[in-house]
């Protein structure tokens, strides 16, 4: 199968596999299209938690982003784990260079264990220069809560902190709702024009690590293909559901998702 479409994923990397840029590249693959990657972090870790981070010189992953684009130029852009001001302020730079329309950002804050990944500095900055560069913005409720500084503990809130998002200059928002203790999950996609809730089973499982990264690069996928970013939002949650449902159960923590559940293997390769 020829690749759908080219995608650029600028993202720390996951010694264990399950999220950031390994999570990202099995979701671009096993949805049809051809990853490309600029890391910006190397960290060790596994399902119950963040060992250590180390960072990328910044203009080493300005070199990346470049590099790999002048040759071969994406159709989208994936940002996810950007940890200090001076990573943003390279990867914005390198972006005012490259002119990429289509940049889908998952604004990484806090890994599944609770460790932090990013400091006050440079949420700052995300929030007055990084937002207004992209397409769409998909922080799950603890992330929102701290770009927005509104509570969020229902649906009613989730969109209170879209509209905050809006005002802030994201043109789109999808606020993931798989914090809230609900047996459906709501993830609210809005902008100035319109507000749609997807709905999915909540599935009772542990492993969901990397569900942010997954769908995040699942939506700029889609989105590089063509679809709609809300047809794009839609069928990466139903994408991520089907992941999840899979219940890989690998490690003693938060165990990894299925990237490959939407994959079916033709008989001559089994």
């Amino acid at each position: 199968m020829k690749p759908k479409s080219k995608v650029l994923i600028i993202a720390g990397s996951d010694s264990s596999g399950g999220a950031g840029i390994q999570a990202d590249i099995k979701t671009v693959s096993a949805l049809g299209s051809y990853a490309m990657t600029a890391i910006t972090a190397v960290t060790s870790q596994n399902t119950t938690g963040v060992k250590s981070i180390f960072s990328i010189d910044p203009e080493e992953i300005f070199n990346q982003i470049l590099f790999t684009c002048r040759d071969i130029k994406p159709n989208a852009i994936k940002i996810g784990m950007l940890h200090s001001s001076k990573v943003i302020a390279s990867v914005i730079k390198a972006l005012n260079k490259i002119k990429i329309s289509k940049i889908i950002l998952d604004p990484v804050m806090i890994a599944k264990g609770g460790a932090r990944l990013i400091d006050d500095n440079s949420i700052k900055i995300l929030k007055n220069k990084l937002i207004k560069k992209v397409s769409l913005i998909t922080p799950n409720i603890p992330e929102a809560e701290v770009l927005t500084n509104i509570k969020i503990k229902n649906v009613e809130d989730m969109i209170l902190a879209g509209n905050k998002l809006l005002e802030d200059g994201a043109k789109n928002a999808l606020i993931k709702g798989g914090h809230l203790k609900n047996k459906i999950v709501h993830d609210v996609f809005i902008n100035k024009n319109e507000i749609k809730i997807f709905k999915n089973k909540k599935i009772s499982t542990k492993n969901t690590h990397g569900t942010g990264c997954t769908l995040s690069s699942a939506i700029t996928t889609y989105f590089s293909c063509g679809k709609t970013l809300k047809k794009s939002c839609e069928l990466s949650t139903k994408y991520v559901n089907s992941a999840i449902g899979s219940n890989l159960d690998y490690g003693k923590g938060h165990g990894p998702i299925n990237h490959l559940s939407s994959i079916i293997i033709k008989k001559k390769f089994r």
